[in-house]
């Protein structure tokens, strides 16, 4: 527990999100704003960015959990994507 908060955590390279969890995740979003453009697999694939749309980056965070943007921390229904502390701490206030 901090600041009062009780946490609950989920390790999904151990517990996988389905592609309905992701896109509830998103929710209105576009899927770009939840993956990791930056990250190591995905330059590895060589592929361009434009080219991919909603449906195709979801099957590829199903498919590898390391292109899903870290940390996910959900606040009352909110979605906090990455290192954003004010976000975050917009959130909990």
């Amino acid at each position: 527990m901090q600041r009062g908060v009780e946490l609950d955590e989920r390790d999904f390279f151990q517990e996988r999100f389905s592609a309905d969890e992701i896109r509830r995740l998103i929710g209105d979003r576009p899927a770009s704003e939840l993956f990791s453009w930056n990250s190591p697999s995905f330059r590895k694939m060589g592929i361009d960015r434009d080219t991919l749309n909603d449906d195709q980056l979801v099957a590829m965070m199903v498919d590898e959990p390391r292109l899903i943007r870290r940390p996910l921390i959900e606040v009352d229904g909110r979605l906090v994507i990455g290192a954003d502390l004010r976000a975050l701490d917009e959130a909990l206030t």
